[in-house]
């Protein structure tokens, strides 16, 4: 009988053991699907990503990370959408002849003229504060961010974070060794689409952890007030 008793005392630990399994593997679950839908979101978004028509701001951004974000915003500085631009993230050891032998005569002249080359930001995040401190030394309130479409989602959160009052456009441009139309079957892209939808989610993450932390009152003048 004592025997038989222990385990009827058991029994509720026993169901509450495997009703606590059984509710981690569906979140789990619920979680690993919600990633899965989300990257295939990212990832399709990407693949259709175009420029707006008539972008228009007081400035333009580009970040370094291959020359069809370079050339791009060259094109938009050269059709008068913006009146300078700013290079974000140049290595230190390319000055402006360098990047200047690798441009043609017309766009030499503007990089002379109204192009400024960043080489403080290491990342994306460095990109957004070197942008900031150029659009407040030049009074701009708009810009134009110009990078990879695989990339801007990841550029625009940095951005909007670290320039909360200004306007911000976002422009896409395509990297013509990427096979977006089938990412899926392609191992390169693939992978680098992975990394970026990482890092967007790490980066949204951090975003949402500083915003409810600058909500949360200051402990010392809660703990005076009280």
């Amino acid at each position: 009988m004592t025997e038989v008793a222990e385990q009827v005392r058991s029994w509720p630990a026993r169901r509450g053991s495997r009703t606590l399994a059984g509710a981690l593997i569906l979140l789990t679950a619920g979680i690993a699907c919600g990633l899965i839908v989300g990257f295939f979101d990212f990832a399709g978004r990407v693949a259709i990503a175009t420029a707006p028509p008539d972008a228009r701001a007081d400035g333009i951004v580009a970040l370094t990370g291959g020359t069809s974000r370079i050339d791009g915003a060259l094109q938009l500085l050269a059709a008068g959408r913006a009146s300078r631009l700013l290079i974000s993230g140049v290595n230190p050891s390319v000055s402006e002849s360098a990047l200047a032998a690798t441009l043609d005569e017309s766009r030499r002249k503007m990089l002379s003229c109204c192009v400024d080359l960043g080489h403080e930001a290491q990342d994306t995040e460095g990109n957004a504060r070197e942008a900031r401190v150029w659009a407040d030394a030049h009074g701009f309130s708009s810009l134009i961010v110009v990078t990879s479409g695989y990339h801007i989602d990841r550029s625009m959160a940095e951005r909007s974070e670290a320039m909360p009052g200004k306007r911000l456009i976002a422009f896409p441009v395509n990297n013509p060794d990427l096979h977006l139309a089938n990412w899926w079957s392609d191992r390169e892209t693939l992978a680098l689409l992975l990394r970026e939808y990482g890092k967007l989610l790490w980066a949204e993450a951090r975003r949402m952890v500083t915003a409810r932390t600058a909500l949360q009152p200051d402990s010392h003048i809660a703990a005076a007030r009280g």
